[in-house]
C-alpha cells in the first residue's frame, strides 16, 4: 500500500500544480478527471441543504470560476490523502484561492478518488466554505 500511496500522492502534486496552471491560462482540459457520474455537493449553511452538481455542471461551473479568478494561486492546506484500498483514494484539505495576498476563497474539500482503467479519477467531491 505504501507504494500505491506514493503513486497516488505523486498524481494528486500533479493534479495541485494543473489547478495552478489553469488559473494562470483559463484552460481547464487538464483538470477533467472526473468518472462519468461524478458529483460535487456544495454546503452553503449548517441550516441548509446542500446544492448537487453533476459532472456536466460540474465542469461549467469550474471553467466559470477559472475565468473569474484568473491571476489566482490555488493552495491546497493541511492536506491529508488516506487509501481505502488499492483503488480508492480520499483526500481532505483546506482550499484557499488567493490574489495578491487577500484570500478570495477558502473551503474545506472531501474529494474521493478511483483507479479507473489504470487512471485515477475524482468519484465525488464535497466542498463547504469556511468563513
Amino acid at each position: 500500500m505504501e507504494h500505491q500511496l506514493n503513486n497516488f500522492t505523486k498524481i494528486h502534486d500533479e493534479f495541485i500544480a494543473d489547478w495552478n496552471e489553469a488559473l494562470n491560462s483559463g484552460d481547464t482540459s487538464s483538470l477533467e478527471r472526473m468518472t462519468e457520474d461524478y458529483y460535487v455537493v456544495f454546503f452553503k449553511a449548517v441550516n441548509k441543504k446542500p446544492i448537487i452538481f453533476n459532472r456536466q455542471e460540474a465542469l461549467a461551473g469550474m471553467q466559470q470560476s477559472v475565468m473569474q479568478f484568473l491571476g489566482a494561486n490555488k493552495k491546497f492546506e493541511n492536506r491529508i490523502i488516506r487509501l481505502k484500498d488499492e483503488k480508492s483514494a480520499v483526500v481532505f484539505y483546506e482550499q484557499l484561492i488567493e490574489r495578491n495576498a487577500k484570500v478570495l476563497a477558502r473551503f474545506f474539500t472531501i474529494e474521493n478518488w478511483q483507479l479507473t482503467n489504470g487512471k485515477w479519477m475524482i468519484v465525488r467531491e464535497t466542498e463547504e466554505p469556511i468563513n
